[in-house]
This record gives C-alpha cells, structure tokens and sequence, in this order.
C-alpha cells in the first residue's frame, strides 16, 4: 500500500526558512518520480519541485527556483523540500505526490499524472 506522508509545515516569518519532509511507503523510493505541489486559497494546484526517478534531476517553477531546494534520502524514503527566503505568496498547502508509472517528463509537474498523494501540510509566511 503506497503512502506519503508530509510533515514540517508552520508559521514563519517572511525571509525564514522550513523544510518540509515526505515519508513514503509501499514503493521503491528512486523508482519513482516524487513531486511537491501547494494550493493556495481559491488557486489552482500548482506543481513546485519534482525530483525524478532514477537519476535524481530535480526541477522547479520559476517563482522558487534559488530559494527552494528538493532532496531525497532513499534509506529513510523520504523527500525533503527545504524552502528558504520565504514570501507570503508561499503561503498554502503543500502535498507530495506520487505517479503510478514511469514519467518520461517530470518536468511538466503535470498534477494529472500524479496518483498518490499524502494529506498536505500547512506553510503560512506572516508577519
């Protein structure tokens, strides 16, 4: 049974600093592609980071490239996502996700392509 499990959200303050952490069962972890999406409200999903299977490259969206980092330890199964430089324009919902089968474009962080998804964490930047 696949699971993901998100944890590390919270408050902070604009300019801080979180890292958010994705414990994964059920798969093996470098096989699949692993990406993080957030929602914020009355947004669409929107796809952040992905680290892809195999060989590890990782991608970001424009507005967090230089400040977000994405990392895998696959003898803990767990992704991270170390966020820095914080904005209020960070603030949502951040889900990990994982896809069933092999993505021949992880880049796209097409959320329609990702089927497993953990519960979401909250990160809210405020002063």
């Amino acid at each position: 049974q696949v699971q993901l499990v998100e944890s590390g959200g919270g408050l902070v303050q604009p300019g801080g600093s979180l890292r958010l952490s994705c414990a994964t069962s059920g798969f093996i972890l470098d096989y699949y592609a692993i990406a993080w999406f957030r929602q914020a409200p009355g947004k669409e999903r929107e796809g952040v980071s992905c680290i892809a299977s195999h060989d590890g490259s990782t991608y970001y969206t424009d507005s967090v490239k230089g400040r977000f980092t994405i990392s895998r330890d696959i003898a803990k199964n767990t992704v991270y996502l170390q966020m820095s430089s914080l904005k209020p324009e960070d603030t949502a919902v951040y889900y990990c996700a994982a896809p069933r089968y092999y993505l021949s474009d992880p880049a796209r962080m097409d959320r329609y392509e990702y089927d497993y998804w953990g519960q979401g964490t909250q990160v809210t930047v405020s002063s």
